[in-house]
């Protein structure tokens, strides 16, 4: 696969955050754009406590299937 713009960043949501809309632009001007979450944000806050990161995982999950 080949990317003109490569985002990475710590954490679910960060880039999405902090540069999404220059993603966004860069995509509708015909770049090939991609995201790279070097974690799965697993300490996040929207799990149960049995289960810390379930629900960031789900939240998460969902939308990358749809693009892949």
């Amino acid at each position: 696969m080949h990317l003109d713009l490569l985002a990475i960043a710590a954490h679910p949501d960060d880039v999405e955050l902090t540069c999404g809309g220059t993603l966004l632009k860069m995509a509708q001007r015909g770049y090939q754009t991609g995201i790279l979450d070097l974690t799965a944000g697993e300490m996040g806050t929207r799990g149960t406590p049995e289960n810390p990161c379930e629900g960031s995982r789900q939240g998460r999950q969902a939308p990358l299937r749809q693009v892949a």
